[in-house]
């Protein structure tokens, strides 16, 4: 949030655990306003679309059965143009959760709606995704339309 905002973009986090919140909130002090406890694929927004959405460990927390709902939210949270950012988790994982893409998972997944325009292998990540998490940049197609999540 801090740095989003430090670089000039209007923000907005939201987080489905009351605990997250309140840290999130302590620790951001003046900008404690821009959190907001929401389930992602319910909450009500508001407002215009949204120009970026950042990615960080949320999708590869998710069982590979709710990605599809996951993706069909993005494109309707996202406006034309509008990209998907962040670090992705790809690879193979024994004991999941995390679970991880695979390069046919991420196309089949976010290919309809998005092009990838930014592929990059991340050299900080956490230990536990050490290796493994790209950062990627995926834009929605403009013209697509939005897609309403059941």
């Amino acid at each position: 949030v801090r740095a989003f905002h430090e670089r000039g973009w209007d923000v907005l986090a939201a987080d489905y655990s009351p605990a997250a919140i309140e840290r999130a909130r302590q620790v951001l002090g003046a900008l404690a306003a821009k959190v907001v406890l929401a389930d992602f694929f319910a909450h009500e927004f508001g407002g215009p679309r949204f120009d970026v959405m950042y990615e960080r460990t949320f999708l590869c927390s998710l069982p590979p059965e709710v990605w599809p709902r996951y993706a069909r939210r993005m494109v309707e949270l996202l406006a034309d143009g509008g990209e998907l950012i962040g670090l992705f988790l790809y690879g193979q994982e024994d004991e999941p959760p995390p679970y991880p893409l695979t390069e046919k998972q991420a196309q089949e997944l976010l290919g309809e709606h998005f092009t990838r325009v930014v592929d990059e292998p991340v050299s900080d990540s956490l230990p536990l995704f050490a290796g493994r998490e790209r950062w990627q940049v995926w834009r929605r197609k403009r013209g697509t339309p939005g897609v309403k999540t059941p």
